[in-house]
């Protein structure tokens, strides 16, 4: 490949800084995830020549899978986030999930429990795909041969609701110091269990078992997974939602009616989607703008003293970050919503028309339910076509960001 001239390259990063990709979670809205990735490590990695130096990736849920993914291929980024996009685009309904009359018998199990692990749907298609789907040995040569310093997945333990964050990394680091009292971290090599587990949507699909523990979708408290990132060493957090922040929440209801489960079952997903991201930003916004208030008035060598008391109680080095987040410009629910209406027929046939109405009951213009379990190739076409053209929107500040310094956390407000 020829290299386009030096003088468009963008600055170089700052000395010792560490790039971290943050993938959150968010069932099929993952789609939206690989669009903005193909466009980040793909569109803009073909253009500079090299791509940028990513040494940590942090998931949680679906961001989990995408992240994995991208892990097994952070020898040939470019050539991996090309593959992911195929292999989203060519998604069937039944490759992920499937729903027919041995599902419909068992429901009672996923009400009251069993013997047995159960979910509405048989997630077998799903362990498949992400067994023979991600590269997991070139995955753990990558961290082995330096190509990555580490990769986080975060899951939920079932009997304590505690999030856990399983890290693979380097063996030359230590493991981050927990960075909080709730938070469990567990050095372990990742493999699709660990996947699996944090995209186990609670009652959508069973919990899986990690060292004899069972353990569901991390994005239940620890969606978009920031802390992780941090305290592996990233500095310069490119940052992928699923949901869009800013939300106006108009899509109304019709008067004097009130909504049924699916409708605030896809709320409540939403809630935690939005609310993690903001509020995680903004805290990262507020802890940043403390530092700098503190060198400007005491200088530059207020963080290192003040570090140095840290160190003295074995907290953590507080440091300045930067943050560079990009979500969906559009309201998923609504996409999901019309694919819908225009597949009706084709996902009536593979899930049963009368479990169908339960994902898009007419209330509202949306369907966000069905918006976090449609894994169909079509929907993740239209997904992904946003997330590129959402992160082409920006491609200069994402050039910079991924390649050099940048002003820290855009669209953070």
């Amino acid at each position: 490949m020829r290299l386009p001239d030096q003088s468009s390259f963008p600055p170089p990063p700052s000395p010792g800084s560490k790039l971290g990709v943050v993938l959150s979670g968010g069932g099929s809205r993952g789609a939206y995830e690989v669009g903005v990735l193909t466009y980040a490590f793909g569109d803009i990695v073909k253009r500079v020549g090299h791509p940028p130096p990513v040494r940590v990736i942090a998931g949680t849920s679906v961001g989990a899978v995408n992240g994995a993914f991208l892990a097994s291929a952070a020898d040939d980024v470019a050539r991996g986030v090309a593959k992911l996009e195929t292999l989203w685009s060519e998604l069937q309904l039944a490759d992920v999930i499937t729903f027919g009359v041995r599902q419909a018998v068992a429901l009672h199990r996923v009400l009251l429990g069993g013997r047995r692990a159960t979910g509405i749907f048989d997630a077998t298609p799903l362990v498949q795909l992400v067994g023979e789907g991600i590269d997991w040995r070139r995955l753990a040569r990558n961290i082995r041969r330096g190509h990555l310093d580490a990769l986080s997945v975060s899951a939920t333990k079932v009997a304590t609701g505690q999030p856990t964050v399983f890290i693979d990394q380097r063996r030359d680091l230590p493991l981050p110091a927990p960075f909080s009292p709730q938070v469990q971290i567990r050095g372990q090599r990742i493999g699709p269990a660990h996947v699996l587990a944090s995209a186990a949507i609670p009652l959508i699909f069973a919990p899986i078992p990690i060292n004899q523990h069972l353990h569901c979708d991390g994005g239940l408290r620890l969606n978009t997974p920031l802390a992780p990132a941090i305290h592996l060493g990233a500095d310069r957090l490119f940052v992928v939602g699923c949901s869009d922040p800013h939300g106006d929440g108009l899509a109304g209801l019709t008067p004097g009616l009130f909504p049924g489960a699916p409708f605030l079952l896809g709320k409540v997903l939403n809630a935690f989607l939005i609310d993690h991201l903001n509020a995680d930003l903004l805290e990262l916004h507020k802890v940043n703008g403390l530092l700098q208030d503190g060198i400007a008035a005491f200088g530059d060598e207020f963080i290192d003293k003040m570090n140095a008391v840290a160190a003295e109680r074995g907290e953590p080095a507080r440091r300045i970050l930067q943050a560079f987040s990009i979500h969906p410009s559009v309201d998923l629910g609504h996409i999901a919503s019309d694919h819908l209406n225009r597949n009706r027929l084709r996902f009536g046939a593979t899930l049963g028309r009368q479990f169908l109405k339960l994902l898009d009951v007419g209330e509202g213009g949306d369907a966000d339910l069905a918006s976090y379990l449609l894994f169909d190739g079509s929907y993740a076409r239209e997904l992904i076509a946003l997330g590129r053209a959402d992160a082409k929107k920006r491609k200069d500040e994402l050039e910079a960001f991924l390649y050099g310094d940048a002003d820290p956390l855009p669209d953070a407000e």
